[in-house]
């Protein structure tokens, strides 16, 4: 994936525009507030833990990251 392409801001993003709160997601998850600030420094993201999110926030990641990668694959072929 391109550097252009940064999950974690994704997840941040999604988190703030929906006044989600750390402390309710990090509870969900089963992990400490620090787990949740470190996701959205990340650049990447294991699957498991994706879907974990996609669950919880009710929002399909695996959708956006298809349709940046669509995107992208789209300008390459230009």
């Amino acid at each position: 994936m391109g550097e252009d392409f940064h999950i974690g801001r994704l997840i941040k993003q999604y988190v703030e525009e929906n006044g989600i709160r750390i402390g309710w997601l990090s509870k969900q998850l089963h992990c400490h507030r620090n787990t949740i600030y470190n996701i959205f420094d990340r650049n990447w993201i294991d699957t498991q833990t994706l879907m974990k999110l996609s669950q919880v926030l009710k929002h399909d990641f695996f959708a956006d990251f298809s349709e940046q990668f669509r995107g992208k694959n789209e300008k390459e072929t230009k």
